[in-house]
């Protein structure tokens, strides 16, 4: 592994991911939107990273780009832009997306690339934050067989379940699905703790025992205690998954899928909640949505 790395965007998630790669030893450089997030500074202390100042500094002799961005139109702000990649990127780089942003997006964005001769990866990934500092994410990737096996050194940096879906937009199409189930366990999550507190019985109980059988889940495991102990911090923020739900109902078009439209319903609600502070609550704070319901005041 002697490839020439960047990394575009170093949040939540993408931060972790990064630091993961600098200590395996790779030679990265890293840039972000924003630079005096609290947390940057004390990662660049704490590992190899090189932080630049433009987009152009960390692409420009990179033989593989990572971005962990956010929504369609950060993604193509930073890799179609006029200060973008496409523009200073040397040609045969390799772009490997993990952004969430729906296959439509993801086939337009390789389409104008490949004019570029850039080529692309979307690998959109799952596991929150705490899947990003471990280095055990699922990462679902889409785009050309010899692309990946390129790539898959790094990825096993940052993931420990990795799988190739097919062509570009493929991986977004899986992880949309992943959406759709993690939604749902939210729902279920947050239903059981409510009908343990009708009950009278120790929601710890809960995530003790019913993690064990038929109902585990991953999020009953990883934030059934969160919920518990009402910490709202995010590893994955309600405004993402309210972006991800906005995805696959883009997707279903004119179709219907009754449970992601009540997850929305949730997620909504949840996130309007102190004035809008819930967007920025990890996905446990659909739990206090259920606050606001007839009969659980």
């Amino acid at each position: 592994m002697n490839h020439q790395l960047a990394f575009l965007g170093l949040g939540v998630m993408g931060a972790p991911m990064a630091k993961n790669l600098a200590n395996a030893p790779c030679q990265i450089k890293v840039w972000n939107r924003t630079k005096n997030r609290p947390h940057i500074q004390p990662l660049l202390q704490e590992s190899s990273l090189t932080m630049v100042d433009t987009i152009a500094e960390a692409v420009e002799s990179a033989e593989i780009i990572f971005t962990c961005l956010g929504d369609v139109p950060d993604v193509e702000e930073v890799l179609l832009s006029e200060s973008g990649v496409i523009n200073f990127a040397p040609p045969n780089s390799l772009v490997v997306d993990f952004s969430t942003i729906g296959s439509t997006a993801v086939k337009n964005i390789a389409s104008q690339l490949e004019k570029k001769q850039i080529r692309f990866l979307d690998a959109p990934i799952s596991g929150g934050d705490i899947g990003a500092q471990q280095g055990t994410l699922t990462i679902m990737v889409g785009g050309k067989e010899k692309d990946f096996r390129e790539c898959l050194p790094y990825l096993e940096i940052m993931g420990k379940n990795i799988t190739h879906c097919g062509d570009v937009g493929s991986g977004q199409g899986v992880k949309l699905c992943n959406q759709v189930l993690a939604s749902l366990h939210m729902v279920a999550l947050c239903e059981a703790m409510k009908l343990a507190q009708v009950q009278n019985i120790d929601p710890n109980l809960i995530v003790k025992v019913c993690s064990t059988g038929a109902a585990g889940s991953w999020a009953l495991s990883n934030l059934g205690k969160k919920i518990i102990e009402e910490d709202f911090e995010p590893g994955f923020m309600i405004k993402h998954i309210l972006k991800d739900l906005r995805l696959i109902q883009e997707t279903l078009q004119d179709r219907h899928l009754p449970g992601v439209e009540l997850a929305n319903q949730l997620f909504q609600v949840s996130a309007e909640l102190n004035e809008g502070e819930g967007y920025n609550q990890g996905a446990q704070g659909m739990i206090n949505a259920y606050q606001n319901l007839e009969n659980f005041n």
